[in-house]
Order: C-alpha cells, then sequence, then structure tokens
C-alpha cells in the first residue's frame, strides 16, 4: 500500500502544485491521466491478481484521455474567464474535439483488432459518428448551451457506465 500512496501523493502534487502545476501546462494536464491507470496496476499487484494485457492499459489511457477533453471541451468558458489555460482553451473546441475523435477511433480499433470486441468497438464507434456530426455539422465551433453540456454530461456517464459494465460483463479486456 505504501507505494500506491506514494505515487497517488507525487502525482497530486505534480497535477496541483507549484512549480509542476500540470494541470495548467498543456498537454501535461491529459497526459497525467495515466495516474488513474497505474492504479489498476496496484491493485492487482495488492490483490495478487493476473496483471491485465497491455493492451488493455493502452485503451485504458486512452479512454481517460478522451474522457479528461470531453470534461475540458464542456468548461472552456468557465476555463477563460478565470484563465486557466488548458488543451482546450489553447487549441480551441472544434481541435479539441477533433483530438477527441482521433482518440475514440483508436480505441475503437484497438477493442476491435486486439480484443475482437464488436460490441464495445460498435459502441465507440457510434460514438465517433456523433462527434463527426457535431464537429462538422451540428455545433462545430459553438459552445453548447447550459440543458445541452448537462444532457452530454448525463450522455456521457451512462456511456461510461454502460462500457464499464459490458468490459465487466464480457471479460475481453483480460485477453489479448
Amino acid at each position: 500500500m505504501f507505494p500506491l500512496l506514494l505515487f497517488m501523493i507525487v502525482v497530486n502534487i505534480l497535477y496541483n502544485f507549484k512549480p509542476f502545476r500540470l494541470k495548467e501546462r498543456s498537454p501535461f494536464e491529459i497526459l497525467i491521466q495515466v495516474g488513474y491507470v497505474v492504479t489498476v496496476f496496484f491493485s492487482t499487484e495488492l490483490n495478487y491478481l493476473n496483471s491485465l494485457p497491455w493492451q488493455a492499459l493502452v485503451y485504458l489511457c486512452l479512454f481517460a484521455f478522451q474522457a479528461h477533453i470531453a470534461g475540458e471541451i464542456m468548461d472552456i468558458e468557465p476555463d477563460l474567464a478565470s484563465g486557466k489555460r488548458t488543451t482546450a482553451t489553447l487549441v480551441g473546441r472544434k481541435n479539441s474535439k477533433s483530438v477527441m475523435l482521433i482518440l475514440l477511433i483508436f480505441e475503437s480499433i484497438l477493442v476491435w483488432c486486439w480484443f475482437e470486441d464488436l460490441i464495445l468497438a460498435s459502441f465507440l464507434g457510434l460514438i465517433s459518428v456523433f462527434l463527426v456530426l457535431d464537429i462538422f455539422v451540428l455545433f462545430k465551433d459553438k459552445p453548447y448551451s447550459l440543458p445541452q453540456m448537462k444532457l452530454f454530461g448525463y450522455l456521457i456517464n451512462l456511456s461510461a457506465l454502460l462500457s464499464m459494465l459490458w468490459v465487466l460483463y464480457s471479460g475481453k479486456l483480460l485477453m489479448a
């Protein structure tokens, strides 16, 4: 437990405190999300479980990155108003959505090719199709209204929950 606690403290310090304060240093605020994935490693070690395949850890990193970017996209206006620098405030809404789309496509390809999980790959593909429509047809570079943000927030959390339940049920990420 001590190495896990020490790791969590170090990641917290790197993310939140000066002189590092990675949460304000693009793109490190996205990359530091790997800290969530490292807890999986500690969990398997502490519970004497088999390690996950490295491909599953790559998937989880991509998932954490795109989930973080989704939050940044929703927070562009308040972050700009407060002077907070994030990848989304620096590269803009449309480019941030494009980065998120690329990550989703990589996730979909990864779960299809490495884990042969048609259901999760299709689910991620459907979200990618919506994001393409969002970027090029529906919203483009326009901000979402508050009701739209709430709806998207609920949908993002629901999709994350459903994908996690599927991953637990299918066990496909355990097999590479």
